[in-house]
């Protein structure tokens, strides 16, 4: 019997959270009273008109494929949110709807990405990026940033790494796991310094929406030729619909139909119906509700983590999650979140998942459970920290 891998499958890293989720899951199974701050989910139930939409159009029994690209309307109304919501224009034709940000990363790498092509981003960063390039030959170049820039990826450190290699740069903001945004100038100097060296700007913008104090600027108003990565899962709570986008240049629109017809045919149908609603002037205003929701959340957490000695050295301005500085407390950050879990059933993700700069001494929480339930997880964070530490 032939039990040899695909060579590729050795290039494609472990999701730690996954492992954290199992094990979390196994205490629950026992009984535990498990609090999850380690997945990015939100807790808010889809929006009730959400879940009408896909419903009226299952009971008409005429649930078929759609065309690859999406339903007319559905892509009509995102370049319409666009327009609304950033005052930039975006051609319904260069719009593809996709399953998930995922099937949007599959689309926008496969066709532009070759063998060996490199693909700078930063380092911590969302670990399925890198995995993507990875699945298609790809090589994943991260960048160590730092809190002195947002804990992002600049035009200078762009220049410095760029090589004859080099195929493009992906920028997420806000960030996971940081919860950073990159500033407008920095954004629109990070795209034109990719473009003069002739590669590829990949701008992740699933987070949009859920910002605090500020407001994200997304990387099509200041170039057609950049590739963006949107979703309906967390601003608009679908995470299980798996429906996302992607917005790509004039040239890319035959070849990424093409891709899309033959890896997905296209994205299940009812998902699509029900993201028809999710502009609904009644959804977008109980969106706004969850999102000042979610920025007390991350008062509330941020106050409590810093009281509990974790160094957070930028205050999260959108996405919900804190990247905390544990290193007064452990070197190994991985350890230090499964024996927290097995002591106390509470479920944070570790910085290994995220890249290798300083990763022993990063934690992430996601605020993606209410402030009660927050409350009760610090509670039982002092007890676990003054138990190994007395």
């Amino acid at each position: 019997m032939l039990k040899q891998l695909a060579e590729r499958t050795t290039h494609i890293s472990s999701f730690y959270v996954m492992e954290l989720l199992r094990l979390a899951k196994q205490l629950e199974a026992q009984g535990r009273d498990v609090i999850h701050m380690e997945i990015g989910e939100p807790d808010f139930p889809t929006p009730a008109a959400i879940c009408a939409a896909a419903v009226r159009h299952i009971q008409t029994g005429d649930v078929k494929y759609t065309p690859a690209a999406g339903l007319p309307e559905l892509r009509q109304k995102i370049a319409d949110f666009y327009q609304q919501r950033y005052r930039v224009s975006v051609d319904a034709r260069r719009i593809f709807v996709t399953p998930g940000a995922s099937g949007a990363f599959l689309l926008a790498l496969g066709a532009s990405l070759n063998p060996h092509d490199e693909l700078l981003m930063a380092d911590p960063c969302y670990p399925c990026n890198s995995n993507f390039a990875a699945l298609l030959g790809g090589v994943a170049k991260t960048i160590a940033v730092t809190a002195a820039n947002q804990y992002q990826l600049t035009a200078t450190d762009i220049k410095a790494h760029w090589s004859a290699h080099t195929k493009g740069v992906l920028v997420a903001s806000p960030s996971n796991p940081t919860g950073t945004l990159i500033a407008p100038t920095a954004l629109q100097q990070a795209i034109q310094t990719t473009q003069a060296l002739g590669g590829y700007f990949y701008s992740d913008e699933i987070y949009h929406g859920l910002v605090y104090g500020t407001e994200a600027t997304t990387a099509l108003a200041f170039s057609d030729e950049v590739l963006v990565i949107n979703s309906f899962s967390k601003y608009f709570g679908m995470t299980g619909w798996r429906v996302g986008w992607l917005v790509v240049p004039e040239h890319f629109v035959e070849v990424t139909e093409k891709l899309a017809q033959n890896i997905f045919i296209a994205t299940a149908t009812p998902s699509q119906y029900a993201a028809l609603a999710a502009f609904d002037d009644s959804t977008l205003a109980e969106l706004e509700q969850r999102r000042l929701a979610f920025a007390q959340r991350r008062d509330f957490l941020y106050a409590e983590l810093t009281r509990l000695g974790f160094d957070i050295a930028v205050k999260p301005e959108g996405a919900f999650y804190i990247y905390a500085n544990c290193q007064k407390l452990t070197d190994d950050s991985h350890q230090f979140a499964l024996d927290f879990l097995a002591a106390e059933a509470v479920a944070i993700t570790p910085g290994i998942d995220f890249g290798h700069h300083n990763a022993q001494q990063m934690l992430r929480f996601a605020y993606t459970t209410s402030i009660d339930r927050i409350g009760d997880a610090m509670q039982r964070l002092e007890r676990f920290i003054n138990r190994e530490r007395p």
